[in-house]
């Protein structure tokens, strides 16, 4: 035991001894004698060994500048790799230049030397023909056109891109500058059109336009091209933005595209494509409506044309597979016209523009009789639309007045509440939660005394049914304490008295 007491003790001072916390006397330094005669005069006294000092905080900051400085900058490198690959492409257009290799295309010495130099201050200088430039551009007819003399000098400073300049330079002695075009991307070419744009060099100019107009654009490209066209302001450029842009007569004429897109797509045969084309619309329709711009301008009128045939093709549906008992062809039509009418509506929904239809639906006391008659494997979409008239409300979407929302869930709530269990087993998109708060909120909006009728209804319908029922129970909640727990105190009127006084 003694002895794991002492391997312990000296173990703890080791690690001290590390720390630093006491001083070894083996490793420090042994003290200075101060007596007056040392103990043997004949040996000569040694001075203690001294530890180096400390570095201070400034030496520690003066010695990390002067090793970064003596490091080459990350930022020099990247900007020396940039400017060899931007002499390397350089040289690349130089090297079929015509102007660099005159004889080859039948020219003599150039007679004019002309630099371009980049706002990083690159620069290159080449001889060109003062007959080529001034016969190709107006700018160097301008500048060239008024000098006498056999050799011309003229500089063009802060460029954008040196490289573009080059074979913009190098078009001006193609005669077909379109051919010599050709596999570019079209980030090139709006910068050539850039470029010829600003050289006054008009043939150039039409061979861009040209370009872009027969090649295919990404969407990304597209918005550069608007964007680079309309900064240009050209005359000549409305053949490329016909691509993208309707004439404004055409414009009126959204209301029958979208009349024979959505009819076709209500009367579609194959039912996948039908699906996929309804997703599509959706959401070109949900994009339209969250930009803050090129809204599709849809007439009310059209959208509601569309509803009411939906609506008649539902209720003929209805009336046909009642009238007769062995129509299950029938009956398989009326889930897919409720379908139909379900997606109309949800548009209404998306235009804000669904107030009418809510009325309209509350009114169809007859349809809501022929519902009870259908089977509730085929008729529950049609409760779906009610569902959909609930949220819509509930959320503040649709604003309609009092009597219209009492209409509604008189009509439709108690077949809501049959076809509940069928909705939400048969399609993972319906969300009950939604359904619920939706028809809690349309109830509570009512006043006290409807709340309660409708309540009371759920009340034991929900014992009956349970789960297959909606639970409102938070709004039966809210009631019970507004109509018994929280009665509003009505206090006495101020009552003002006037009296006059004789003067």
């Amino acid at each position: 035991m003694a002895a794991f007491e002492l391997t312990k003790s000296k173990q703890q001072v080791s690690t001290m001894l590390k720390q630093g916390f006491i001083s070894d006397f083996f490793l420090s330094p042994p003290p200075s004698s101060f007596s007056s005669s040392p103990s043997n005069p004949t040996q000569p006294i040694q001075s203690p060994i001294r530890s180096a000092p400390s570095p201070t905080l400034f030496e520690m900051m003066t010695e990390e500048q002067t090793r970064d400085s003596s490091r080459p900058s990350t930022h020099l490198q990247s900007f020396d790799t940039a400017r060899m690959r931007i002499e390397e492409r350089v040289s690349r257009v130089l090297s079929g230049a015509p102007f660099r290799n005159p004889s080859d295309w039948g020219l003599g010495f150039g007679d004019v030397k002309l630099t371009v130099t980049a706002r990083d201050g690159f620069s290159v200088s080449m001889d060109v023909h003062r007959e080529v430039l001034a016969s190709r551009s107006q700018f160097f007819k301008e500048k060239l056109g008024r000098r006498s003399g056999s050799h011309h000098s003229v500089e063009i400073c802060e460029c954008d891109d040196v490289e573009v300049y080059l074979e913009t330079l190098v078009l001006m002695y193609c005669d077909d500058p379109k051919k010599k075009m050709m596999g570019e991307g079209v980030s090139k070419i709006l910068g050539l059109l850039k470029v010829c744009d600003s050289l006054k060099f008009n043939d150039g100019i039409s061979s861009c336009l040209e370009y872009l107009e027969a090649v295919p654009w990404s969407e990304e490209e597209e918005e550069r091209v608007i964007s680079n066209l309309q900064d240009l302001n050209l005359h000549n450029d409305h053949d490329v933005l016909q691509r993208v842009a309707l004439e404004p007569s055409t414009s009126s004429r959204i209301d029958d595209i979208f009349l024979r897109l959505l009819a076709g797509v209500l009367q579609a045969k194959d039912e996948k494509a039908r699906k996929e084309m309804k997703t599509l619309i959706s959401r070109l329709l949900k994009e339209d409506n969250n930009s803050t711009y090129n809204r599709l301008d849809i007439s009310k009128e059209t959208l509601y044309t569309i509803c009411h045939k939906c609506l008649t093709s539902l209720f003929h549906c209805l009336s046909e597979a009642t009238s007769c008992e062995e129509n299950r062809g029938m009956m398989s039509e009326i889930a897919r016209e409720a379908d139909n009418l379900e997606w109309v509506v949800e548009i209404l929904i998306e235009k804000r523009i669904g107030e009418e239809f809510v009325k309209l639906w509350s009114d169809q006391n007859e349809l809501g009789v022929l519902h009870s008659k259908v089977p509730v494997m085929y008729r529950h979409k049609i409760s779906r639309i009610t569902a959909q008239l609930c949220i819509a409300i509930g959320r503040g979407n649709i604003l309609v007045p009092k009597e219209t929302r009492v209409s509604l869930l008189s009509t439709w709530l108690e077949a809501l509440y049959d076809d509940f269990g069928w909705m939400k087993r048969s399609s993972r998109s319906v969300d009950r939660r939604l359904i619920e708060d939706g028809i809690s909120q349309i109830i509570l909006t009512l006043p006290l005394l409807q709340q309660q009728a409708f309540l009371m209804s759920w009340f034991d319908r929900f014992l009956e049914k349970g789960d297959d029922c909606p639970n409102i129970q938070r709004a039966f909640e809210i009631w019970w304490r507004r109509a018994f727990v929280r009665q509003p105190v009505v206090e006495p009127q101020l009552q003002i008295t006037v009296c006059d006084y004789p003067s």
